[in-house]
């Protein structure tokens, strides 16, 4: 069988595709309006993070997070809100490509972060790959005459929320996430019904559309438990370059199944963040330091 290293690449892999194959799901909501496909994937994802908190002890996390560590956790699922939100949205406005730039973009993002909160130094070669994430970013600009605000917005909306979660500390991954939905949760259910009573909401509507929002919670926790399990077995550095392997996946479907236009302005910008990419993945791997396979 596989050794330990080698399944935990698997699942971690199997989770980076998971997210990357996820815009086929959400397009088959496209009807149902983004705020009300937040809403359900926050109440249907709670029992299994129920459950799976449950299995791994994390909800014993919950008694030494204090008044200041919960105020934390909703600066931390406001901006995980708004990058589900704003992911659901792209694809259901057929944006998927720019939608896949974001989270290109968003390891040069979380570095730039480091810098402005934590006050962290770069090396040169990240410099150079947020610099050209940035002349990139700008290209699109003037090339599209348009900013490409989703890019941005799920860049630093999931830069901020891996930032608030560094500053909260490791409160184990299903009790923080659990956590987040928790504070969520009082808006989705507001939402829920008021939609249920005025007759707008698309739950209880049609069987088909009810099930696949009702199937909004596992599409949400299936990728963690892939990634929780493998990440653990593998060296950061692998993670890392495995993040990629999503918005990849994204654009290809974006371009090939969707149809979304890629025209030369865009590839360009795209070879751009791409540079900033491959220099921040050569830097990542260079400056690597040996970590155990089985951590």
């Amino acid at each position: 069988g596989y050794g330990p290293p080698m399944r935990g690449a698997l699942l971690v892999l199997g989770a980076y595709v998971f997210w990357g194959l996820s815009p086929l799901f959400w397009r088959l909501l496209a009807d149902v309006p983004p705020v009300e496909q937040l809403a359900h994937r926050v109440l249907w994802a709670l029992p299994l993070l129920v459950v799976a908190a449950w299995m791994t002890r994390g909800y014993r996390n919950l008694r030494g997070i204090g008044v200041r560590g919960w105020g934390r956790i909703g600066l931390s699922a406001v901006a995980l809100g708004l990058n589900w939100g704003t992911f659901v949205y792209a694809i259901s406005v057929e944006r998927v490509v720019e939608a896949s730039l974001g989270y290109y973009m968003n390891p040069l993002v979380s570095v730039l972060l480091g810098v402005v909160v934590l006050g962290e130094r770069l090396r040169r070669a990240q410099w150079l790959a947020v610099g050209l994430a940035a002349g990139g970013v700008v290209f699109l600009t003037v090339a599209l005459g348009s900013l490409p605000w989703i890019s941005l917005v799920l860049a630093f909306s999931f830069g901020l929320y891996g930032l608030a979660q560094k500053r909260y500390g490791a409160i184990g991954p299903w009790t923080s996430l659990g956590s987040e939905i928790i504070w969520m949760l009082p808006a989705a259910l507001v939402g829920v019904f008021v939609w249920a009573g005025d007759g707008s909401g698309s739950f209880g509507v049609d069987p088909g559309l009810t099930w696949l929002l009702l199937a909004t919670g596992p599409v949400t926790i299936i990728p963690l438990l892939l990634f929780g399990a493998g990440a653990r077995k593998i060296p950061l550095t692998m993670v890392g370059l495995f993040q990629y392997v999503a918005p990849t996946l994204q654009l290809l479907v974006g371009v090939a199944i969707f149809g979304e236009p890629f025209p030369t302005g865009r590839l360009i910008g795209f070879l751009i963040v791409w540079a900033g990419v491959a220099v921040y993945v050569w830097d990542l791997w260079s400056t690597r330091e040996p970590v155990p396979a089985r951590q």
